[in-house]
C-alpha cells in the first residue's frame, strides 16, 4: 500500500532548501562583510624652483587639509635646499630638468596616477583649507576641472600690474572663445583623472594654466571656479613671473591656439585686416588720379 503525501503538509525537501539558503546567507555575511566604498585616490602636484622659504608650509597645509592624499613635489632645477626641505616635511620629491612651468606639469601629469589631482604652486600663496571644498564640487558636480578664483587677502598678495594683465587676458579670452573665466591664470585647479591623461600638453611655461583654460572651453567640459583666499608670499619668496615678457607670452598662446581650434574665423580676421589696410593705402592713389587725370607729357608715351 502506497502513503497518499498530505497536501496541507508542504514536502520536507522545500523545508530543507529554505533552510540551506538561509545557512548560506549567513555564511556570506560573516566571511565576506560589506566593503566600504573606495575613496577616490588624491595626487597633490607642486610644481617648485627655488621656494625653499615656501614648501614646507605648502606640504604641511596640504597634509592637514587633505591627510590621505599624496603629496608630490617636483622640482625644475632649483639651486636653493628647496629639494631637501620637501623632503623633510614628507613630500615626494621628483625632477624635470626641462626649464619651465609647462615642461613640470607635462611630466607630473604624464607620471602620477590617481583619481583627483590638485595642482598649486609652491609659493604658499594659495589656501589649502579650500582643497576639500573644491574636491567635493568636482566629484558631486561631475566636474572635469574646478578653478580656485583669486580673493586677495593683503594688499601684497596681488601686483597691480598682475591684476590688470589677468583682467585684459580674461577679457580677450572671452571674446576670442565666447566663454570666461574670472581667472584665468589661477595656479590652484583640481582635475579629473579624464581630464588630465587626454589633455595635450603644449606650453613650456606660465602659459599652462591659459591653456589648460582654452582646452575646457573648446572641448564645452563642464567645469567651476570656487573662490579661495589668496596671500602674500611669505619672506624670502620671490615671485618668477615677469608682467610683459609673461603676459606677452600668455598673449601669443591665446593666438595660437585660437588659429589652430579656429582657423577660419582666425585666417578670415588677417584677410578682412589686410584688405582694409589696402583699401587705406589705394585711397590717396585713387584721389590723386581723379583729381590729374591727364598726366604730363614726359611721364606718357601717349600723350
Amino acid at each position: 500500500m502506497i502513503a497518499t503525501p498530505d497536501p496541507k503538509r508542504p514536502p520536507k525537501l522545500r523545508g530543507d532548501l529554505a533552510g540551506m539558503a538561509e545557512a548560506l546567507a549567513q555564511f556570506a555575511r560573516r566571511e565576506f562583510p560589506q566593503a566600504e566604498p573606495v575613496k577616490p585616490r588624491v595626487a597633490v602636484l607642486v610644481p617648485c624652483f627655488n621656494e625653499e622659504a615656501a614648501v614646507a608650509k605648502v606640504v604641511a597645509d596640504f597634509r592637514k587639509a587633505l591627510p590621505s592624499a599624496e603629496i608630490f613635489v617636483y622640482d625644475n632645477n632649483s639651486s636653493d635646499r628647496t629639494v631637501a626641505i620637501a623632503r623633510e616635511a614628507g613630500a615626494e620629491v621628483r625632477s624635470e630638468r626641462r626649464q619651465g612651468k609647462g615642461h613640470v606639469v607635462r611630466r607630473m601629469f604624464a607620471d602620477i596616477d590617481a583619481d583627483i589631482y590638485v595642482l598649486v604652486d609652491g609659493d604658499a600663496t594659495y589656501d589649502a583649507a579650500s582643497a576639500p571644498r573644491m574636491i567635493d564640487a568636482l566629484v558631486s558636480d561631475h566636474l572635469d576641472m574646478v578653478v580656485g578664483f583669486r580673493v586677495d587677502q593683503a594688499a601684497a598678495a596681488y601686483r597691480p600690474g598682475h591684476r590688470t594683465g589677468n583682467w585684459m587676458l580674461t577679457s580677450f579670452l572671452a571674446s576670442v572663445f565666447g566663454q570666461a573665466f574670472k581667472d584665468i591664470l589661477s595656479g590652484y585647479r583640481v582635475f579629473s583623472r579624464r581630464f588630465v591623461k587626454s589633455f595635450p600638453v603644449l606650453s613650456d611655461g606660465f602659459e599652462i594654466e591659459t591653456e589648460l583654460s582654452v582646452h575646457a572651453l573648446e572641448l564645452a567640459l563642464p567645469v567651476a571656479e570656487i573662490e579661495t583666499p589668496y596671500y602674500a608670499r611669505p619672506e624670502g619668496s620671490f615671485s618668477k613671473l615677469n608682467t610683459w615678457r609673461d603676459g606677452f607670452r600668455i598673449l601669443g598662446t591665446i593666438l595660437k591656439l585660437y588659429r589652430s581650434e579656429k582657423p577660419l574665423r582666425f585666417f578670415a580676421a588677417i584677410g578682412i585686416f589686410l584688405t582694409l589696410v589696402s583699401i587705406g593705402l589705394a585711397i590717396p592713389i585713387v584721389i590723386t588720379y581723379l583729381e590729374f587725370p591727364v598726366c604730363q607729357p614726359r611721364f606718357c608715351r601717349w600723350a
